[in-house]
């Protein structure tokens, strides 16, 4: 870029104009070809925490008499992690059992006098009168029995609330009670009580971030992602983008979604709160010729970008440009690859063109077909294709259903499906390109050039085909090209009588 800003400003210097010299003349702006690597990514900041936070909390009231964890502490299911004092609840227990008791003996009693009072019925020596009272008091003592039996149940129910066991596996993140607290149950509470303990599973992780709206045209579920945090500056964690949420979140007057990328955290580095910088890899072309953006033009700014250069527009062969060259479909009027010093076309922050986010979606996508003439391999792939890939993720689905395996086995498996496919053992895949225009220095002189466009990030642009390594491009300056193209609009707006759409009738 220095080069280019110094010869732009030599092409500017009038030489001795104290001895009445001729001024010379302006020179155009030279960029060489390179090679080199393309990788379009989408960045964005987030928090670690963990996927699946439980709130432990007390069905039972009273006060914490027992505490058998601290924060920190790993628990299994079923642990014991607190005991509420239980005399309330025990006494109650023992009521319940005690009217259990005396129901049961109820019943036996009325049972042994329904039969006596049927017998003497029968042998004419009780009225119907009394035997029906027989059978109803016969029928009390069995819905009393029924009855204390439900209180049984319910006093045990509440015995053993006063254990707070954990409910699954995990990490004790928060406590917020200690001995002596006098804690409200969850059930009979209006709020809902106080949790007494947090905990999570760390083992799996997950960074929610918020992505621009622009950007997500680019992003799918099943994308690999390279996470970063403050405490680990030098090593970087795999991830795998999980979901979209659909909900957009507007902050600042900037319409974002939120993007969940989930992390193994065998490790236990990882810890929820982190501040975490996330890189999406969207797609990567390896060891690829490139030209500046600054060089590019799309078709429609072929004839304002000649005339930037001098070239007048009358010699230049608009056949090719009519024709156009197979390349993706609209690929001619989604706008400006390279820009002059604007921004790419389809290009997120950071970097990423929205053009190119085809090659890179999640493993199981199929590539087009080699020698269609609308794509190319991009030497660095980041999807393989075919049907054997999408068999296997319908059968690892069928394996989740089935209860075969788990939810956190499928993860690992798309993970290592994905990193095979990212260059590690993957087949290389198909890039989609797109016409573009660039002006090749023949002999002093810019000549016009239609070429194959691939990626695309801020600085450079991939050349398909079309160029040869050692050529010299010219560059079209941002300002020269704005003011040729309102000139080339007035020119076809006096031409057609002030309407670019043709005369009016």
């Amino acid at each position: 870029m220095k080069k280019l800003f110094l010869g732009a400003l030599a092409s500017l210097t009038i030489a001795a104009c104290s001895d009445g010299e001729a001024v010379e003349a302006p020179t155009t702006p030279i960029a060489e070809l390179s090679t080199g690597n393309l990788r379009i990514t989408a960045e964005a900041t987030g928090t670690v925490e963990p996927i699946r936070a439980v709130e432990v909390k007390s069905q039972a009231s009273g006060e914490i008499i027992n505490l058998l964890v601290d924060v920190g502490d790993r628990v299994e299911p079923g642990d014991l992690l607190a005991e509420v004092d239980p005399r309330d609840v025990r006494t109650a227990y023992n009521q319940a059992k005690a009217d259990l008791d005396v129901a049961s003996a109820r019943l036996q009693i009325s049972e042994a006098q329904l039969e006596r009072s049927q017998e003497l019925f029968e042998a004419g020596f009780l009225t119907q009168q009394e035997l029906e009272s027989a059978q109803l008091d016969f029928a009390n003592a069995q819905a009393t029995l029924v009855r204390n039996e439900a209180n049984m149940e319910l006093a045990e129910l509440r015995l053993a609330d006063v254990t707070i066991r954990a409910p699954s596996a995990g990490t004790i993140l928060t406590k917020n009670v200690e001995l002596g607290t006098v804690i409200q149950s969850a059930s009979n509470n209006v709020s809902g009580g106080a949790a007494l303990f947090v905990m999570a599973e760390l083992e799996q992780m997950q960074v929610r971030t918020l992505v621009d709206e622009t950007d997500m045209g680019q992003l799918s579920a099943g994308l690999g992602a390279s996470v970063t945090v403050e405490a680990y500056p030098d090593r970087s964690f795999r991830g795998v983008v999980q979901k979209i949420e659909p909900q957009a979140v507007v902050e600042q007057n900037v319409t974002m979604f939120p993007v969940i990328v989930t992390l193994d955290n065998s490790s236990g580095l990882l810890k929820p709160g982190m501040n975490a910088e996330v890189e999406v890899l969207i797609d990567q072309a390896m060891n690829v010729l490139l030209a500046p953006n600054n060089a590019v033009v799309t078709v429609q700014d072929a004839v304002p970008a000649a005339m930037a250069l001098g070239i007048d527009p009358e010699t230049l062969d608009m056949s090719a440009m009519r024709g156009g060259w197979g390349g993706r479909p609209g690929g001619a009027g989604s706008g400006r690859p390279g820009g002059a010093g604007g921004r790419p076309e389809g290009t997120a922050r950071g970097g990423s063109p929205a053009g190119a986010g085809g090659a890179a979606q999640a493993a199981g996508s199929e590539a087009p077909d080699e020698g269609t003439g609308s794509t190319a391999p991009t030497g660095g792939g980041a999807t393989p294709a075919g049907g054997d890939m999408r068999a296997r993720i319908a059968d690892l689905r069928a394996k989740v259903e089935s209860g075969e395996i788990t939810q956190d086995s499928l993860r690992t498996v798309m993970a290592s499906m994905r990193d095979q496919a990212q260059g590690r053992g993957g087949a290389a895949t198909e890039v989609e390109t797109r016409p573009g225009v660039v002006f090749v220095m023949v002999d002093g002189a810019p000549e016009m050039r239609m070429v194959q466009l691939g990626l695309s990030d801020w600085d450079n642009t991939q050349i398909v085909s079309g160029l040869e390594g050692d050529e010299e491009l010219a560059v079209i300056g941002a300002a020269q090209l704005m003011a040729q193209q309102q000139e080339f609009m007035n020119r076809m707006r006096s031409r057609m009588g002030g309407s670019p759409f043709g005369r009016r009738r």
